[in-house]
């Protein structure tokens, strides 16, 4: 009986070891293959560090692409005014007046003036693009990666404190021909005429050519900067080789 399992234990034991040594081979192996790989993607895909100028220019791309599109979603019908995020109420330096109106019997007219306040957003966002592009294109940046390494709007961000002046200064002539267009002031002189007809009340006549800039900026810069964490998140959203350099480390 002990003759006999004596050799059945051998016969166990180098099976267990080569069963060991087996996996020990591939294991190696596999790994071997790993680091063969990351080093030919390294070789394929040039490994240099990035620079400013790199960084810079990537952020730029990420703007453009983001203010095309961006431009494109606010420009459809309703880009605006089915947007709860970028709808562009009644004038809240006004509100009396709605409020008034609609205490008469005018809702459907200030309903219809919000409409047209919306219309003309999205009429100027049309033509919003290349005022934003240029922008980006003429904007001056330091420290690249600061804005890279920084919050998901980082280069949104920067691009709304440098150039928020000249963006609204060239933006404004394109709102207001919208203004023009989309006739807001045909719904609106109604109902401030006749409010400003009621006795005792303080008259009011709001610029709403620079309310209606003003939001619809502010809508823009909210769509761009969805549209970098985009980018920064997806890399489907890299749609060329520098967003992909740039943004792919992140």
């Amino acid at each position: 009986m002990k003759k006999n399992i004596i050799p059945t234990l051998a016969l166990i034991i180098l099976s267990i070891t080569a069963c060991t040594s087996q996996s020990l081979q591939q294991r190696a192996a596999a790994a071997k293959a790993a680091a063969d790989k990351a080093l030919k993607d390294n070789k394929g895909s040039g490994t240099k560090p990035l620079s400013n100028d790199e960084v810079i220019k990537g952020l730029k791309d990420a703007l453009t692409v983001g203010t095309n599109n961006s431009t494109g979603i606010a420009s459809k019908v309703d880009g605006y005014y089915k947007n709860p995020k970028l709808l562009i109420p009644f004038p809240p330096e006004a509100k009396q007046v709605k409020d008034k109106m609609d205490a008469l019997g005018m809702k459907p007219q200030t309903d219809k003036f919000v409409m047209t306040l919306n219309r003309a957003a999205e009429e100027a966002a049309k033509n919003a693009a290349p005022v934003f592009i240029n922008a980006v294109k003429g904007m001056s940046i330091g420290d690249g990666f600061g804005i890279l390494k920084g919050a998901d709007n980082a280069a949104t961000q920067y691009l709304k404190d440098k150039t928020t002046a000249e963006l609204k200064q060239k933006f404004t002539p394109i709102v207001k021909a919208a203004i023009d267009k989309v006739e807001v002031t045909k719904y609106w002189n109604p109902i401030i005429t006749k409010y400003n007809k009621i006795p005792m009340v303080q008259k009011q006549n709001p610029d709403l050519t620079a309310y209606v800039t003003e939001r619809a900026m502010a809508g823009l810069f909210l769509l761009l900067a969805e549209e970098e964490l985009k980018i920064r998140k997806d890399p489907m959203a890299r749609v060329n080789d520098i967003l992909k350099r740039v943004f792919g480390g992140l």
